[in-house]
C-alpha cells in the first residue's frame, strides 16, 4: 500500500502556502514603492484570494504613492486595505484603493487628508512649474479618492477648501461617514490550507 498527498488546487507551491503575502505600509519612498510592487506580484503566486494591505503611516512622497497605485491597478486579486493607528496624507489616499466593502479601520485609528506639499524653490519659472504640478497632483488625488468612495469628483477637494486647506483629521466614524472606510474593525486574516490524503 502506498499513499500520496494532494494539495488544494488553490495552492501552487508548498513553500509559498506557508508564507501568504500581507503587505505593510508605513513609508512612501522609492524603496517602499519598489517593495510594494514586488509584494503585489508575489501575492499572485500564493493561492490567496485577497491581498491585504495594512497601513500605519504619516505619509511621504506623492510620486511613490502613485507608483503603488499603479501596482494596485494592475493587480488581478481584490485588494483589502486596513488602517491600524493612522493613515495620513499618502496613507489616506492608499486606503481608498481597497475594494468597496474591504476597507477596514480600527475604531481608534485616525485618517488625515491634506493638499500635496509644494517643493517650490529655485528660479521664478521653476517655482511656477512646481506650483502648477502641485495643483495637478491635488486635483488628481482628490478625484481618485472621491471616485473610489462613490462621490462626485470634487467632493473631497471642496471639503478641504472649505477648511482653508488645513490638515483635516478624521476619526473612524467620520471616515466611514464620508465613504472612505467600509467597516470599523480589524479583520481576522485566516489562512486555510487543504491537504487530502489518498491511499492506493
Amino acid at each position: 500500500m502506498k499513499w500520496t498527498s494532494s494539495v488544494s488546487p488553490l495552492i501552487k507551491e508548498v513553500e509559498l502556502r506557508k508564507n501568504p503575502v500581507i503587505i505593510r505600509v508605513n513609508k512612501f519612498d522609492e524603496d517602499a514603492a519598489k517593495k510594494f510592487d514586488q509584494e503585489i506580484a508575489q501575492a499572485h503566486n500564493t493561492g490567496q484570494k485577497v491581498i491585504p494591505i495594512v497601513i500605519d503611516s504619516y505619509g511621504g512622497q506623492v510620486y511613490s504613492l502613485m507608483a503603488m497605485i499603479s501596482a494596485i491597478k494592475h493587480a488581478e486579486l481584490p485588494i483589502a486595505t486596513i488602517v491600524e493607528g493612522k493613515a495620513m496624507s499618502c496613507g489616506a489616499i492608499l486606503f481608498s484603493f481597497g475594494e468597496q466593502g474591504l476597507r477596514f479601520m480600527d475604531p481608534d485609528a485616525t485618517v488625515m487628508i491634506h493638499d500635496v506639499s509644494s517643493m517650490e524653490h529655485g528660479k521664478v519659472e521653476e517655482i511656477k512649474a512646481s506650483a502648477e504640478e502641485t495643483e495637478r497632483l491635488n486635483q488628481k488625488i482628490y478625484t481618485m479618492m472621491a471616485r473610489n468612495c462613490g462621490k462626485r469628483d470634487d467632493y473631497f477637494l471642496k471639503l478641504v477648501h472649505k477648511r482653508g486647506h488645513a490638515d483635516w483629521f478624521l476619526d473612524a466614524t467620520e471616515t466611514k461617514k464620508h465613504g472612505l472606510a467600509s467597516q470599523l474593525r480589524i479583520p481576522k486574516i485566516n489562512i486555510q490550507v487543504s491537504v487530502a490524503i489518498d491511499f492506493e
